[in-house]
């Protein structure tokens, strides 16, 4: 089943229940494999709501798929923020990260301190950007 952004939002609204996870894993999964297969071929603005509502879950165990459905093609890297990844908590994110010691992981944890060293994530708050992120898929729902 596919879903558009909109019947996404109206599904599972801009915090997910708990019991409503792994609908949104599933959703999320489904698209990136059809955007691995070919770049268009999933819907990204999807694929970065369910990121954003997992995030909002602050699992450890959504980084990784996070992860993947960010790298699944240029358009997707585009549109999932880096900071998706770290809805425990940057420190949190990374080192669990570390801790999983896959190759996956640690090109994830690559980017990150990249993006850390850099300053594009001076100042991330997981409560500042979910609240920026809630702001403006509530504002859609309008």
């Amino acid at each position: 089943m596919r879903l558009t952004e909109e019947e996404c939002l109206r599904r599972f609204g801009s915090s997910p229940a708990p019991e409503q996870l792994e609908d949104v894993r599933a959703v999320l999964d489904a698209e990136t494999q059809r955007e691995r297969q070919g770049q268009g071929s999933g819907d990204t603005q999807v694929m970065r709501l369910c990121c954003f509502l997992l995030f909002r879950a602050g699992l450890l165990e959504d980084v990784p798929r996070i992860w993947r459905a960010k790298t699944s093609s240029m358009d997707a890297d585009a549109s999932i923020d880096l900071q998706l990844l770290c809805g425990a908590g940057l420190e949190r994110t990374k080192r669990y990260l570390r801790e999983l010691g896959s190759d996956e992981a640690e090109a994830a944890l690559r980017r990150l301190l990249t993006n850390e060293v850099s300053g594009e994530l001076d100042g991330f708050s997981v409560d500042q950007y979910a609240e920026s992120q809630a702001a403006y898929y509530d504002g859609d729902e309008e």
